[in-house]
């Protein structure tokens, strides 16, 4: 017969079960934190979080950050520790291969118990913030993660969008070497990607805008911080301490730091960098005695063997699968080509990497940062930068290996030499950067920096190629244009630049083909008389009441699918130069062709080819994350930055009639650095998650019109616009 428990027991049974996971040791040790923490949320829902010391206030953001969004945490960290496939299945699994040998769980734990003892703490907190989130609420259900570790953050060091980097190795290629009874040595055919995938590549990017006060009404230094993301990828926070913490601006979630914002003194902002920082070296094994080699300067170094075992969830179960993972001195062994296998060599996780964008925030001075940065250790960002001093700085990159110069690092080079090897990396000073240029303004758009300062900009031939791969692009283009001659810009007014609906790409894409039309037949004439008109008269401005935006990207599109395969991602990056080489290669027919497709198109699927842009391209936020034509959504003016639009809302049908934005602006914030700090900033649809909440869309109509909110960056501003004031677990 079973006991009864007594009826105080059974009282505290729901205490009990939510607490197991955690110690006593850990529960009063979040209990004090918690109380050296207050919260206070605005009337934008934007959390400001004061805290006794820095890890305190690290602290409260993750606690924030798993009120707003734990399942975004969590997945972020699925990924980073290779564990996706946990939740998602065999269709991960592969991901999970590359990222668990890119990134060895077993080097954080040793950079975490190496640490000093401040940062220690800091670490400390981020884990102890979303542990006691859980243990606070038991009804949040973790997929994989029911106890989250300090050294987790040391696995997750750039808070980038998808920021490893692989050398140009597919996953495929991961895939196909490892899928097999034995690794593979011989060629391999890569998969070719979709229409879609290459739009998509086209339609990423970020934009960096810094003016001096010479260029500014005020007198001050200007910052513009536009990253295009996924919709959603970033939280917008207040940290502050009483140890110097003073920090406003975006965080990843499942990070403890601002990664693109401002301080009381400095701003930066990063952009995805195409710098260089990650090689693949071409292997030539062997195999004897049942064991493989590798040749390396005329000898044959073993190939270090190790066992991964990854947790794969098949229906209702979870399988392990075990894989045995191959490295040479150089790294990871990712996959083969033409005989050789290809290892790779990068900076995917450092413990320097977490320290400098922690350091960053914060640095006071133009001194300070630039030694924070002096840790070389940012592997995947530009940066753009301004400060109260009246500075403005530009960096292309950070992370940046030595290399011999004469060879081809965008393409596998021989593993089997010491020529090949890194030698040491560049400092900061010698990396391709600009300092105060005389021309008042730095721009960059994940475009060469050889044009970010107009005359003042770095000079190409004094820089290895390796070190500043990138070509032009239409943003850029249109960004050098808006600055070249800037006077007296309010914040108003740079709003109004980063806000530019201008379509650069036209400039080349429209005269080709209206000097096709022109040698047409009077039929082919007849039929595209109407529709050519329309583009003549256009402003090459998108808008959602224009017509001719609809058509104009429709037919777009088609010709930027058609632009060959980039021969690498750096290749990928000369935007300008491909589409006019392409144009001249494409026929006069083909350009006809394709806009009399694009109005037939647009005909079938909307009823009427002279469709309002706004009528077809919508913003919505769904609850439930399904896109819906009958649902509320509203109409939006800005198209995708590949055709140059500087503000970027990328867009495609969802099983829907219409496209819906899912990329491109997200946290966007003007800042002018006087004496006293004044910003302005914006973010995707709100700020909270829960669609029931108020600030679930209610930033959506600024964000789309260019219409700012006030930061508040002064604790009696923000006490005068409080929603909610609490201490964590409250």
């Amino acid at each position: 017969m079973r006991k009864l428990l007594p009826a105080f027991l059974l009282l505290l049974l729901p205490a009990m079960l939510m607490a197991q996971k955690f110690t006593a040791a850990e529960l009063s040790r979040y209990e004090q934190e918690a109380k050296t923490v207050t919260i206070i949320k605005d009337n934008w829902g934007v959390p400001h979080i004061y805290g006794q010391t820095d890890a305190a206030t690290v602290f409260g953001l993750m606690y924030t950050q798993c009120e707003e969004n734990f399942q975004g945490i969590e997945r972020n960290y699925l990924y980073q520790l290779g564990r996706q496939a946990e939740v998602d299945g065999a269709s991960t699994l592969y991901t999970d291969v590359q990222l668990q040998m890119i990134a060895d769980t077993a080097d954080a734990i040793k950079d975490y118990k190496t640490s000093p003892l401040w940062f220690k703490k800091i670490m400390n907190a981020f884990a102890d913030g979303i542990n006691y989130y859980l243990y606070k609420h038991p009804e949040v259900k973790p997929k994989v993660f029911k106890h989250f570790e300090p050294w987790y953050a040391l696995m997750f060091t750039d808070g980038s969008v998808s920021a490893t980097v692989t050398g140009g190795l597919s996953l495929h290629e991961t895939e196909s070497f490892y899928s097999g009874a034995a690794p593979l040595t011989g060629a391999l055919k890569q998969r070719a990607p979709t229409p879609q995938q290459l739009l998509d590549e086209r339609e990423t990017g970020s934009n960096g805008f810094a003016l001096s006060p010479s260029k500014t009404a005020s007198g001050h230094a200007m910052l513009y911080i536009n990253p295009h993301v996924p919709f959603y990828f970033r939280d917008e926070v207040q940290l502050v301490s009483k140890e110097g913490l003073n920090v406003y601006g975006a965080v990843t979630w499942g990070q403890f730091f601002v990664y693109q914002g401002f301080n009381p003194h400095c701003g930066w902002m990063h952009t995805s960098s195409n710098a260089d920082v990650g090689d693949l070296y071409a292997e030539k094994v062997s195999k004897k005695d049942g064991k493989w080699y590798y040749e390396y300067n005329g000898t044959q170094k073993p190939v270090i063997e190790r066992k991964i075992a990854i947790n794969v969830k098949e229906g209702d179960k979870i399988t392990q699968r075990t894989i045995t993972g191959y490295y040479t001195h150089h790294g990871p062994v990712l996959g083969s080509r033409n005989g050789k296998w290809l290892a790779l060599k990068a900076d995917n996780r450092s413990y320097k990497a977490l320290l400098e964008s922690w350091l960053i925030t914060k640095a006071n001075t133009f001194t300070e940062y630039k030694k924070a940065m002096d840790l070389l250790h940012n592997a995947t960002n530009n940066t753009v930068y301004a400060d109260d001093q009246g500075n403005i700085a530009f960096w292309y990159g950070n992370f940046m290996p030595k290399r011999d110069a004469k060879l081809d690092w965008t393409q596998p080079v021989d593993g089997s030499t010491t020529a090949t090897e890194w030698q040491g990396l560049y400092p900061l000073n010698e990396i391709v950067h600009v300092y105060n240029p005389a021309t008042g303004w730095i721009e960059n758009c994940n475009s060469t920096p050889f044009t970010s300062s107009g005359i003042s900009s770095p000079d190409k031939t004094k820089y290895p190629a390796y070190m500043a791969p990138d070509g032009q692009n239409f943003r850029a283009v249109n960004a050098i244009k808006l600055f070249s001659d800037a006077k007296n810009v309010t914040m108003d007014g740079l709003i109004a630049k980063g806000y530019d609906h201008y379509l650069t790409a036209f400039d080349v894409l429209l005269p080709a083909l209206f000097n096709a039309y022109t040698k047409a037949n009077d039929s082919t004439k007849n039929a595209l008389k109407e529709p050519i008109e329309i583009l003549q008269q256009w402003d090459k401005r998108s808008s959602a009441q224009s017509v001719a935006t609809s058509l104009a990207i429709e037919w777009g599109n088609r010709i930027m699918l058609g632009l060959p395969r980039a021969a690498s991602s750096e290749a990928g990056t000369y935007q300008t130069e491909r589409l006019n080489t392409a144009l001249k290669e494409m026929s006069d027919k083909q350009l006809l062709a394709s806009l009399s497709e694009s109005v037939k198109s647009l005909q079938t699927r909307y009823g009427d080819w002279k469709t309002q842009w706004g009528d077809i391209n919508r913003y919505q936020r769904p609850a439930n994350g399904v896109f819906d034509d009958n649902a509320p959504s509203i109409p939006v003016g800005q198209v995708s930055s590949a055709f140059g639009e500087l503000p970027s809302f990328v867009s495609r049908t969802m099983n829907t009639k219409k496209r819906y934005g899912y990329s491109g602006n997200s946290f966007i914030a003007v800042v002018d650095f006087g004496p006293k700090i004044k910003a302005r900033s914006i973010i995707t649809g709100g700020q909270s998650f829960d669609p029931k909440s108020t600030h679930f869309t209610d930033q959506a109509g600024g964000y789309i019109n260019g219409k700012f909110k006030d930061v508040l960056f002064y604790k009696e501003d923000v006490l005068k616009h409080v929603e909610k004031t609490y201490h964590p677990g409250e």
